[in-house]
Order: C-alpha cells, then sequence, then structure tokens
C-alpha cells in the first residue's frame, strides 16, 4: 500500500503534513512522490485567503484523475480547508473520500482504513490534540533545516482572519518537548530551525503564565549541534525587552525579526482589531534596531482593507518610507465570511487594491536594493543549500538575513567545492532587489 501527499500552504501546515507522514510510515504505509502510485492520495489544503481556498481545490479535483489515470482508492482532503468547510466539501467534492481536520492528523490511519472499507468519512472536530517529540515525523525540507512548531491556535482574532475559527485556541508545547525534538532533529543532521507558530511571541502564555519565548530560546541554544535558530511571525504586542536581550546576546540566534504589523494607520489598526499604534511600531522597531546590532526585520501589510481611504493608504506609504525593513510582503484584503471585516461597509474594489499592491511592491524593492548594496563590501555567514543550474560553479544559500521559502538568496561565485549543510564565510560584492552576489573567503 503506497500513499503520496500534496502540502500546500504555510510552514505551520508542512508540520502537520510530516507528522501524519510519520503516522502512515509508522502502520506500515509505504509513501511515495509519484501519484500515479499511490494507493492513498492526501491534500493537506490551506483556506487562509481566498487565492489559497482556490489552489487547494485545484489541486484536489487534479488528484481525483487518478483514481482513473492511476491506482488511487483513496483521496483524503485535509487540513484547513477540511476543518473550515466539513461537510459542505463533502456534499459538493463526490471525488473526495474522506474530510480531515487541522486537529485530526493522528486520526489520519482511521480515515484511511474507513475509506478503504467504502465509507466516506468527516473527521474535524475541534480537537486540540499537539504533537510532541515521541510523535513519528518525516521531515520534508533539506536534511540540514527543520520547522518546529512551538504552539498551535490563535487567540488575536484579528478582524480579516479566520485563523481562530479554523485552528482553535491559542496553546504551547512545553519547552522540555520542544528541546527534546530538536535534539532528535539535529542528530539526524539538522543545522537550522525555524521555531513556527500563528504568533511566537505569544508563547507560553497559556502554560506558564506568561509570555516565554525569551525562556524558550534560552534553552533550544543549549542544544550543542544546532548552528543556527530564527523564529517566524513575532506579534509586536509580546517583543519585551527581555526577548530583545535574548536576541542582542544569544549568538546561535539569527538577528532576524519577522514582525506582522499589517498596517500603519491608527484608526484603520484598530478596525483591523489590532492591539498596536504606529507610535508603538516606530518605537519597538527603533529599539529593535539600536540594541540588536545588523538586525533584519521583514514584515507583512495588507492593502484594500475595508474603509481604507487614500490618506491611510498614503499613512502606510509614509511609513515605509520612513522605516526601510529590509523585506516587506504586500497582500491585497481577502474577505473571508465568518470574520468581522466580511460585513463591513467600504468595501474597496479590486482595482484600487491593486493600484495600491503595485504602488508598495515598487517602493518597496527600491528600498529593499539599496537595503542590500549597504551590505556590499561585508562578511556574511551562508548556510549553503546548493548550486545554480546553469551555473555550477555558483553555489547557493542563506545567510541570517534570509529565512527559508520567502526570501532572496545569496549566490556565492567561484565555489566549487561547497555542499549543502555547509557554512561558509562569504563576502558580498553585489546587492539586487531580493538577492546579494559575493564569494567565498578562505576558511
Amino acid at each position: 500500500m503506497k500513499a503520496g501527499f500534496i502540502s500546500l500552504g504555510c510552514s505551520k501546515n508542512l508540520v502537520d503534513t510530516e507528522v501524519m507522514l510519520g503516522e502512515l510510515k509508522a502502520h506500515g504505509i509505504e509513501l511515495t512522490s509519484d501519484p500515479a502510485e499511490a494507493d492513498i492520495l492526501i491534500v493537506n489544503t490551506c483556506a487562509f485567503i481566498q487565492s489559497a481556498k482556490e489552489e487547494s481545490i485545484t489541486t484536489v479535483l487534479n488528484m481525483a484523475d487518478y483514481k482513473e489515470t492511476g491506482r488511487c482508492r483513496s483521496l483524503i482532503v485535509a487540513g484547513c480547508l477540511g476543518q473550515r468547510y466539513k461537510q459542505e466539501l463533502l456534499d459538493e467534492l463526490p471525488e473526495a473520500d474522506a474530510i480531515l481536520g487541522t486537529g485530526a492528523w493522528s486520526r489520519i490511519m482511521e480515515a484511511v482504513e474507513e475509506t478503504l472499507k467504502g465509507h466516506r468519512v468527516v473527521i474535524a472536530d475541534n480537537d486540540d490534540t499537539l504533537y510532541d517529540e515521541k510523535t513519528p515525523r518525516i521531515t520534508t525540507t533539506p536534511d540540514y533545516t527543520a520547522y518546529v512548531k512551538i504552539a498551535e491556535g490563535c487567540d488575536n482574532h484579528c478582524a480579516f482572519c479566520a485563523i481562530p475559527q479554523i485552528r482553535g485556541h491559542y496553546r504551547s508545547r512545553r519547552i522540555e518537548d520542544i528541546c527534546k525534538e530538536i535534539e532528535h532533529l539535529t542528530e539526524k543532521g539538522v543545522r537550522e530551525v525555524v521555531l513556527i507558530a500563528q504568533d511566537s511571541t505569544m508563547y507560553g502564555k497559556d502554560i506558564y503564565g506568561k509570555p516565554s519565548l525569551a525562556e524558550l530560546l534560552r534553552n533550544v541554544v543549549k542544544v550543542p549541534k544546532l548552528k543556527w535558530v530564527r523564529t517566524l511571525y513575532l506579534y509586536p504586542k509580546f517583543f519585551t525587552d527581555e526577548l530583545i536581550d535574548v536576541y542582542a546576546s544569544e549568538p546561535k540566534i539569527c538577528k532576524y525579526v519577522d514582525l506582522p504589523l499589517q498596517h500603519a494607520d491608527n484608526d484603520l489598526l484598530r478596525s483591523m482589531h489590532r492591539p498596536d499604534t504606529r507610535e508603538e511600531m516606530v518605537a519597538l522597531l527603533e529599539k529593535l534596531r539600536k540594541r540588536i546590532p545588523g538586525v533584519t526585520i521583514r514584515s507583512t501589510f495588507i492593502v484594500g482593507f475595508p474603509g481604507e481611504t487614500d490618506e491611510q493608504f498614503q499613512t502606510l506609504r509614509n511609513f515605509l518610507e520612513e522605516q526601510r525593513l529590509d523585506k516587506v510582503g504586500v497582500f491585497t484584503y481577502s474577505r473571508e465570511e465568518d470574520t468581522p471585516a466580511y460585513d463591513m461597509p467600504n468595501q474597496v474594489p479590486e482595482e484600487v487594491m491593486q493600484e495600491r499592491y503595485h504602488d508598495l511592491m515598487s517602493l518597496q524593492s527600491k528600498i529593499s536594493e539599496e537595503v542590500n548594496q549597504s551590505f556590499e563590501g561585508k562578511e556574511l555567514e551562508v548556510l549553503v543549500e546548493g548550486r545554480d543550474e546553469e551555473q555550477p560553479n555558483i553555489c547557493v544559500g542563506r545567510s541570517y538575513r534570509e529565512a527559508p521559502e520567502v526570501d532572496g538568496q545569496v549566490y556565492v561565485e567561484n565555489d566549487t567545492d561547497s555542499k549543502p549543510g555547509d557554512i561558509i564565510k562569504v563576502k558580498v560584492l553585489q546587492g539586487f532587489t531580493y538577492d546579494v552576489v559575493g564569494e567565498k573567503l578562505p576558511e
């Protein structure tokens, strides 16, 4: 019996896929990357915004073709789309044999067994199950890097976001458990771990009574074979002075801060149900830059949120011009049912959203290029990931300034020796909008 997986969406979803892969393998099911060979096909879906939902449905329908052209006897729709739409999916997608919610990863074998008996099932109750260091898991990332989920769910209830309905309330894993998992990963060759949660700065508040990311990081860096640790989705509300000190003082921690700020106009931030003000954001950014030398700051912003005026968009544009963040992602507002913003008045027309999106991206591309050019002549440690396909004498990797999958890369010229997983010293020669080019320095 063989199973094939397609994992869509974010890195948090990818971890869910990896623990489901582990469960299947532990029960004797062989894994295959060729959907034509799979008896069981599982699509782990995303439902964050409309485009992600459309991609998920298209992928499910594409996989359904293998019921005719391949060996597929069971098609399982897992993840966020399954959790959010449950029975509707089963009713409207006859191709799907089972719907598996976000908390039901541990019941993947139940779904497999039932569907192979010819039963169609929905397993998408509210489930608070967290994976732990003993949970079977097969990492799908390169051998040298891995994601580690430190918490599940979200309690922020931003007006535009359906994640709390999909993933449930915030719940953290224990520090000891996370560190043991990281120890296991490093024994298998992992050098970089990326800690992830919907809101990582809130980590531990539910089980320790206060935000405890600083304490977690102090323990994680003690793992002997670990070289780099980075943390994604650091909301500004709980970015404490203690956490800043840990970032500044621990050499294993990548000086890379991912702050999802979303906007810079105070009225719009209140409408978004965001707890921060523009003034608080500016103060935090100043503090980060002052106390963490060389810090790279990344953020995401939404244009076209209901009621966003030209003046409010200009406030956001001015903020980006003034703050000159290293890296920025811009999204057009996606109207999601069952969120407070869905029924808000003054929905912004799509063409206006697109104009604002392109305006901000054009502005930020110039800023990012200038920031990258400011690193010319400086030295960076680079984690090698592979080689340029067209020019084998150029190796490709990332420094502390680039998170996997979301940022650019470092291209290292005239390096024929470095292998994936190596950490080398590089002198930056040229900076571009997303990538930098450098040369390897003698060891």
